[in-house]
């Protein structure tokens, strides 16, 4: 299999377990408060990693790149995760679903920006094509429950363009050490931030009265959500381009609306076919869309 697929594969894979996480996280806020749930993910996520680094070879990063990885851990986790759970607890889940579909279109313009990377015809086309399939799956999946707050939506926005820097800025990390590597650091360096704010608000809970399936929940945040969606992340970066990584985005609507009508709580119409073929289409025009290294290339030959 070669890298290329390898990465596609990777990044739908980390983008179906986050399409999964999020009603199971919305469930989980019900009984944990979201400085508690963040906590959970990091130290659960550092704890799953440094773990999992006994097993693998050994890497060492020097003190420059450990200095950067706290910066990375900043975008990637404690302003992504951590920002994003605060606005979902404060806005409604279809808000927060349409603020994501902004990720693709953050990416290519910082790529464009700090990378050089060329906004193409095609690039826009597909980005346009999958954010309109997103919001129809989006809006036909859930009916208007209200909830929503322009608060828990700026904040949901600013997760998502702080995680569109760490796509773009830390790529290069991607390319010199392995994801076991960097997940095990940032998530360090995440917990740090987040323990010091959160120490009450774990010591406070009631294990003991604490629901079964609010546990599980939490368990399913931790490994599926964090631990095993952050390996194929950074593995998937390592091998595509940010704005190819953010377009799978995308993915995590299109996997809530599957679920929903495999356990009966919807119906698949031509309208949700529509929009999921729009969503494939938008990927598929993104990932055919030239690089920089491309365009370079073809100077070069001419």
């Amino acid at each position: 299999m070669n890298k290329n697929l390898q990465g596609h594969l990777l990044a739908l894979f980390a983008n179906v377990l986050w399409g999964l996480m999020a009603p199971i996280g919305k469930s989980a806020l019900a009984e944990f408060s979201p400085l508690a749930v963040t906590t959970f993910r990091m130290v659960g996520g550092a704890a799953c990693f440094w773990l999992l680094s006994l097993f693998c070879k050994k890497e060492h990063v020097n003190h420059r790149d450990l200095f950067t990885l706290f910066f990375a851990a900043l975008f990637a986790l404690v302003f992504n995760q951590g920002v994003y759970i605060f606005g979902l607890s404060l806005t409604s889940p279809v808000d927060a679903s349409i603020v994501t579909t902004t990720l693709p279109i953050a990416t290519m313009i910082i790529a464009a920006l700090y990378l050089k990377e060329p906004v193409t015809g095609k690039k826009v086309l597909g980005i346009f094509s999958g954010a309109m399939g997103a919001l129809i799956l989006i809006l036909s999946s859930q009916t208007p429950s209200g909830g929503g707050s322009i608060l828990g939506d700026l904040l949901c926005l600013t997760a998502q363009l702080s995680f569109s820097i760490y796509l773009t800025v830390f790529k290069g990390l991607s390319q010199r050490y392995s994801p076991v590597t960097l997940n095990k650091w940032m998530f360090v360096y995440a917990s740090m931030c987040y323990i010091p704010f959160s120490y009450r608000d774990i010591a406070s809970i009631r294990w003991e009265a604490t629901p079964v399936d609010a546990i599980l929940q939490i368990s399913y945040v931790v490994l599926g959500g964090t631990f095993l969606a952050y390996i194929c992340l950074m593995a998937a970066q390592k091998r595509l381009r940010p704005t190819v990584v953010s377009m799978y985005n995308y993915m995590q609507p299109t996997v809530a609306s599957i679920v929903a009508v495999a356990i009966g709580m919807a119906t698949f119409n031509v309208q949700k076919g529509i929009a999921v073929m729009l969503v494939f289409l938008g990927v598929y025009f993104v990932t055919q869309s030239k690089s920089r290294k491309d365009f370079e290339k073809a100077g070069k030959e001419v």
